[in-house]
């Protein structure tokens, strides 16, 4: 691999953006080490204060800018273990978690993962979590590092009122394990290449437990840098020889707190304390999509009737994407339209490293937040242009895994649903780029089972009626983009019956020939 040359102006403003991710610790208490401690330190580990952890920022070996470019071309470990596991158990586990968040966690399949929202009274976000069934039995729910304190604070309150009035829950922390996160397009053939697995068919967002070289793990098919990637829950007795076990890998490289910011930044994703708090909405956020329909429907969270509402009724601000000029724009940055009026503040700010762009996300009064409006941010007492741009910055490489488990089985995806403008935010514009992309990944999985239809049975009868197939699953895909119309869902539906006729009749014409 080639990596770029780093520029002193983006180390310089990577390693201020790690530096500024930080959380003050109480005065006088001893920062927290993770299992990983004297690993770090002994692979140059350069190590600052994060959440009370003491964690590395950075490796001697790679530094952030190349850390960053390492996890975009191949594969990089994170040391994750200051996040919060918990395991949610007891007959009402999952009434008493629906309490809190406003996700669909009764309709999560085994083994299935989705990321949530805990919200207040007020309709403001606690902290974002991902909230996974493990089993029959209960849930393993991972959260932020910096929420630590006031998440178990929150859910004991929460859980003593509840068992007050009969409930059978219990919500266990787990510290007796520690968490790695291998991310980069060659993190499933790095796990592979140490279970002896075929990962094709373990889906993004879903989890199960395994064995690497004799070690049980429990990994979950997510991430936190747009790329493809595993987050692995390890025994603290385990994790220094599972890292080393990855980083026998010629692809594999350690990496730090400072590409992990940069990285979620070019994905578009949020960082609890700077573009999240406990007064910013999920509608406000741009993560209606977390409000389950079952949910929005029948509310029963905290703070839902503050949150439904906005849905339909709209809110003040909304959090949005940009590209600035000049020099980059952080955190707290104010934001003014071209007549010079405040309408918002940068909550998030780097250089990016692979668009070679100054990008930033922050909040802007609605009516602002449209893609290509014109803004200013004023940087240093100086005022320079920015544009409203859509997010992510740098496309999630998620769906490729999914797309390819997808094609396997034959069937086209499922719709995609991005939402209406009143809903999360996207314009018109935006939502018809997407759903260009929807529809030619969609021609890429259908091609291959059309064509094979074709060569097998020639140009008949059969054969047209296979493409006059395909063409309508791409247009359903397109469709589904833009609208939520179970008219179309359904067509859907009936358009993946082909598929599965067009592979017995494969069977039948093979035969037939022979």
């Amino acid at each position: 691999m080639i990596i770029p040359r780093v520029t002193s102006r983006f180390a310089s403003c990577a390693a201020q953006s790690a530096r500024s991710r930080t959380y003050a610790s109480a005065a006088g208490s001893p920062l927290k080490r993770t299992a990983l401690y004297d690993f770090h330190v002994k692979n140059q580990g350069k190590m600052v204060e994060f959440a009370g952890w003491d964690m590395p920022v950075q490796y001697g070996g790679l530094g952030v800018l190349a850390s960053h470019f390492w996890t975009r071309e191949k594969a990089s470990l994170f040391d994750v273990s200051h996040m919060l596991q918990t395991r949610w158990t007891g007959k009402d586990h999952i009434k008493f978690i629906e309490s809190l968040v406003v996700g669909d966690i009764q309709g999560l399949p085994t083994g299935s993962s989705t990321l949530s929202l805990f919200t207040n009274e007020n309709g403001g976000i606690i902290d974002d979590t991902v909230i996974n069934r493990q089993d029959a039995e209960g849930l393993y729910v991972v959260s932020n590092a910096g929420c630590a304190d006031k998440d178990l604070a929150h859910i004991r309150a929460q859980l003593k009122k509840f068992q007050d009035k009969g409930g059978d829950v219990d919500v266990k922390v787990l510290d007796d394990v520690s968490l790695v996160a291998l991310q980069g397009p060659s993190a499933p053939k790095v796990v592979s290449s140490l279970t002896g697995q075929d990962l094709s068919s373990f889906g993004f967002m879903t989890s199960r437990r395994m064995e690497i070289k004799g070690i049980p793990v429990y990994i979950s098919r997510c991430g936190y840098t747009g790329e493809d990637g595993f987050e692995i829950s390890v025994p603290h007795s385990e994790v220094v020889r599972l890292s080393e076990l990855f980083l026998e890998h010629p692809d594999v490289e350690l990496a730090g707190l400072g590409a992990r910011d940069s990285l979620r930044l070019e994905a578009g994703l949020c960082l609890y304390g700077h573009d999240l708090d406990d007064t910013t909405s999920p509608i406000e956020a741009g993560l209606t999509w977390t409000i389950g329909k079952r949910r929005r429907e029948e509310g029963g969270f905290l703070g839902a009737e503050k949150i439904l509402p906005q849905i339909k009724g709209g809110v003040p601000r909304r959090r949005v994407g940009l590209v600035v000029e000049g020099a980059p724009a952080r955190e707290g940055a104010e934001l003014f339209n071209t007549e010079g009026e405040a309408i918002g503040k940068i909550t998030s700010g780097c250089p990016s490293p692979v668009l070679k762009k100054n990008i930033a996300m922050g909040y802007v009064k609605s009516g602002f937040h449209k893609q290509g409006t014109d803004v200013q941010v004023q940087v240093r007492n100086r005022m320079q242009k920015a544009k409203i741009t859509k997010m992510p910055f740098v496309p999630h490489q998620w769906g490729y895994q999914v797309a390819l488990y997808a094609t396997k089985s034959w069937f086209p995806p499922a719709p995609i649903r991005l939402g209406t403008e009143e809903e999360d935010g996207r314009t018109w514009e935006t939502r018809l780029a997407q759903a260009s992309k929807v529809a030619r990944d969609s021609f890429l999985m259908l091609l291959a089972p059309t064509v094979l239809v074709t060569a097998v049975g020639g140009t008949n009868t059969l054969s047209v009626l296979a493409w006059v197939f395909f063409l309508l699953s791409v247009l359903w895909q397109l469709a589904n983009v833009v609208t939520t119309s179970p008219v179309i869902n359904f067509a859907g539906v009936l358009l993946t019956l082909p598929f599965v006729v067009a592979m017995f009749t494969i069977a039948y014409l093979k035969g037939k020939r022979e």
